[in-house]
């Protein structure tokens, strides 16, 4: 366990308003690690499965490139966009709102594990500390702070997210909202931030291009729905004997991969 004074802490969380005074870091990962672009993704802890997959593979996407992923391990969003960044084998930084020592929720002390082994789980707070409700508000400062850009995926009105995302507005950082439906619950957040002047993300690409990172060019991806495009969710449902919701989950992330666009209701291979 290291710890960080004021003057230690990398460059853009010491810009903050009010930075910590001291930062624990748990982990393998050095602490020149924090100095890395980085990139917050936040959103519900009672997440969809959709919102779920868009965390993921948003983390997992980013981390290839070699942006470092930091999130709050919470449960839903939080957790995800971990998993995603563990998933591409890079980095990613989770913030507690509790005492360093303290694996919050207790349920993902297996991932914290697993984060602590290539990365770092870092707080403000020394060991021994309880988690309470005002210290979660007060880490997403740090959360922000330690990114150059907050991506929020699903946040419900008043979603602590938000709160992440107005501290990273504060401190003139970029933020981006991933569009919902209208109709959700877990997409008035982020529909919010949009008519306030986040920028909308479809693709890990447009926040890559935003902080000037070349996104990662793999070899083409191939997946099999793309011999049956063009074609309507219905057409996908009748041909593929998945549900409604199934065959809309993989056309958004196939969507966020670049691989499909969508027009007047049909869904072609992207050209």
């Amino acid at each position: 366990m290291k710890a960080l004074c004021r003057g230690e802490l990398p460059l853009l969380l010491r810009a903050i308003h009010d930075p910590p005074k001291r930062l624990y870091l748990r982990g393998n990962g050095a602490h020149e690690l924090l100095e890395q672009p980085a990139v917050a993704i936040v959103g519900a802890r009672a997440c969809s499965a959709y919102g779920s997959q868009v965390a993921r593979m948003l983390g997992r996407e980013l981390a290839a490139t070699g942006v470092v992923v930091v999130s709050g391990l919470a449960r839903g969003i939080d957790a995800d966009a971990h998993r995603g960044a563990l998933d591409a084998g890079g980095h990613t930084v989770a913030v507690l709102g509790c005492g360093i020592d303290r694996d919050y929720p207790a349920a993902h002390a297996t991932l914290a594990r697993r984060i602590a082994e290539r990365s770092l789980v870092v707080s403000e707070y020394e060991p021994g500390v309880e988690p309470a409700p005002w210290r979660f508000p007060a880490r997403n400062r740090i959360i922000a702070g330690l990114a150059v850009a907050t991506v929020v995926v699903e946040a419900r009105d008043r979603s602590g997210a938000l709160i992440t995302a107005d501290f990273a507005l504060e401190e003139g950082r970029e933020v981006f909202a991933v569009p919902g439906e209208i109709t959700s619950a877990l997409s008035r957040g982020t529909n919010a931030l949009l008519r306030v002047g986040a920028t909308p993300l479809t693709r890990a690409a447009d926040v890559l291009e935003t902080i000037g990172i070349e996104p990662h060019r793999d070899a083409p991806v191939d997946h099999p729905w793309i011999a049956l495009l063009p074609a309507s969710v219905d057409e996908l449902v009748r041909v593929t004997r998945l549900d409604a919701g199934r065959v809309a989950t993989t056309l958004a992330e196939l969507e966020l991969l670049g691989l499909v666009a969508q027009g007047d209701g049909i869904f072609r291979a992207a050209q």
